[in-house]
């Protein structure tokens, strides 16, 4: 008898702790996401009010290096992060074997050309030198940029991988000035153009929305490959509080904040 009432109280005390899990579906309505700083954790804050109102919980944590916040995503720590675009993720999933995936594009970052010497495209001649940023990723989105622009044309296919060697056309001879990206602001006295990414322009005290002759676009390649995303481990990027989470960060509310903060430097993603 004493041995039945002890798989009795065995059985009572596993279902409760089954039970308190379930319940502790309190953790379905707490978010926890890992964050870069800028603009990442600061668009999150906006974003708590509004999630609070849905009966969520979002915690943000602030990391200043790019390999935790997947780590802790992909060990369950935390359920998403929000700091890298999809060409970090994808090779980081292939470099450390992890699993995560985009569970939502917010913003992206944009490219844009900003005057040197010259200060409108309408301006340039024959001869002219643009400065461009040299490593493979941030080269090509600037090549994509003059193309877009009517500067160059690239060969076919080149895309996000071109360099100067896939320029098929160069009808006014521009030369393309190849340089390290946080040395691109320092020859604006000495080139025609500069094409620098947000964060450099705003280092060089360049406003995107006031300064940039022009810029990458929501529904150009770049901004679709480059967009800042909400990551998830695999299986989870239907919970719904992850689509709880998405909703808001795209909706009306925070477009209107990165649009008011940023300067243009930070464009929501469409």
């Amino acid at each position: 008898m004493k041995k039945f009432l002890g798989l009795l109280l065995t059985g009572a005390l596993a279902v409760g702790a089954l039970s308190g899990c379930g319940a502790g579906g309190g953790d379905e309505k707490v978010i926890k996401v890992a964050a870069s700083a800028t603009p990442h954790a600061e668009v999150l804050e906006q974003a708590k009010a509004i999630l609070t109102e849905q009966g969520y919980d979002l915690q943000v944590t602030v990391f200043d290096d790019y390999v935790q916040p997947n780590e802790v995503v992909e060990s369950g720590d935390f359920d998403a992060n929000y700091f890298q675009h999809i060409p970090y993720l994808d090779s980081f999933n292939e470099e450390k074997g992890t699993h995560l995936v985009n569970a939502g594009g917010i913003h992206y970052e944009p490219f844009g050309i900003y005057p040197g010497t010259k200060s409108s495209l309408s301006d340039v001649a024959d001869g002219d030198s643009v400065a461009v940023p040299n490593d493979t990723t941030n080269e090509a989105r600037a090549l994509l940029l003059l193309q877009d622009n009517g500067l160059i044309t690239l060969k076919d296919g080149a895309g996000l991988n071109a360099t100067v060697n896939d320029i098929a056309e160069n009808p006014h001879n521009l030369e393309i000035v190849e340089l390290e990206a946080a040395q691109v602001p320092r020859v604006v006295d000495e080139v025609a153009f500069v094409v620098l990414n947000g964060n450099y322009a705003l280092e060089a005290g360049f406003s995107v929305a006031k300064d940039a002759i022009a810029y990458e676009q929501s529904d150009s390649e770049a901004a679709k490959t480059y967009v800042n995303v909400i990551a998830v481990k695999e299986g989870n990027e239907n919970a719904a509080k992850i689509k709880a989470l998405v909703d808001v960060l795209k909706s009306d509310d925070i477009k209107n904040y990165i649009n008011d903060t940023y300067d243009g430097a930070v464009i929501p993603f469409a």
